[in-house]
């Protein structure tokens, strides 16, 4: 059930209404908010997770998709506006989530512009229940998150969730990789490929929404991949396969190799339509006129 709600000064908004959806985890309430924007057909707009993940990243692309669409945004719990509880963030929490916010939020098929590791939570999802979806379309999808990509191994990157987890040493460590400074050097290498963006505004409307109260635990958790919904590319790539609903892959030219190696392999999957275009892992908010007009076409055919 949802309420419109007033929106917070801190973020920057979509310019719909926005709501909030009250789901329960493990006994607890949590609040998450979607915002949205638009008549027509239904289409979900899920954000990258990152450390600074939230819904107002998709905010060019519901802009632009409004006029053909009704897009929804939705702040991931634990990130954005929605709540930052203290929970044992996890792959299951997100995959549960999405199933109950569609089927919760919605009555009829959907289409759905997935961003990151969102995309593989959407995956699985249309793997079991292909009846909630028209059409997919993954922007710069991955699955790994930052550490395993690094070759860290599993116990080491878990000691480090733990630590991030940890009243003081754990929010100091937290702070020191969510200084303005880190967050433009993080940005630069593999979200935008066009570092003249990286304006100083920007920067510190980043870093506001990583100041929040409990805002280390879901990026911890995401860091160190532990909101990694599979454990290789082979498991990736089958669900791509098994797949029975319309996919479209957008690549950025710019995208890190080991992802980018990902992204090719699904998108040369025989039923998978693929684009490429300018951009890295943040294609979707860097160059979203451009990802919104690509993918356009591909998502009317299901708005018929």
């Amino acid at each position: 059930m949802s309420t419109q709600l007033v929106a917070n000064p801190i973020y920057k908004q979509i310019g719909g209404i926005i709501s909030e959806y009250i789901w329960c985890w493990q006994k607890r309430e949590i609040r998450v908010v979607y915002e949205t924007l638009g008549d027509g057909a239904p289409l979900l707009l899920l954000p990258a997770l990152s450390t600074v993940s939230m819904r107002s990243e998709m905010a060019g692309i519901a802009q632009i998709l409004s006029s053909h669409f009704q897009t929804v945004t939705v702040d991931f719990p634990g990130f954005g506006d929605s709540s930052r509880f203290a929970v044992d963030y996890q792959a299951g929490l997100y995959e549960q989530f999405l199933a109950d916010f569609i089927t919760a939020t919605f009555s009829v098929p959907i289409g759905v512009v997935a961003a990151g590791h969102s995309a593989t939570y959407v995956l699985k999802l249309a793997n079991q229940q292909p009846e909630l979806f028209s059409r997919l379309v993954f922007v710069a999808p991955t699955w790994r998150g930052p550490l395993p990509t690094m070759g860290v191994n599993r116990e080491v990157a878990k000691l480090v969730k733990d630590v991030i987890r940890l009243p003081i040493l754990g929010q100091l460590l937290y702070k020191l990789n969510t200084l303005p400074s880190f967050l433009k050097w993080m940005y630069s290498r593999h979200v935008y490929a066009d570092s003249s963006k990286l304006t100083r505004d920007l920067i510190e409307y980043k870093w506001h929404n990583t100041q929040q109260p409990g805002a280390r635990y879901a990026p911890g958790a995401f860091v160190t991949g532990t909101l990694d919904g599979v454990s290789s590319t082979e498991e990736f790539l089958q669900l791509g396969k098994n797949l029975s609903i319309p996919l479209m892959v957008v690549i950025g030219n710019s995208s890190p190799p080991k992802s980018r190696s990902q992204m090719d392999a699904l998108a040369q999957l025989n039923q998978v339509e693929s684009i490429i275009l300018p951009g890295t892992l943040g294609m979707h908010e860097e160059y979203a006129v451009e990802v919104a007009t690509s993918i356009a076409p591909f998502l009317k055919v299901s708005a018929r």
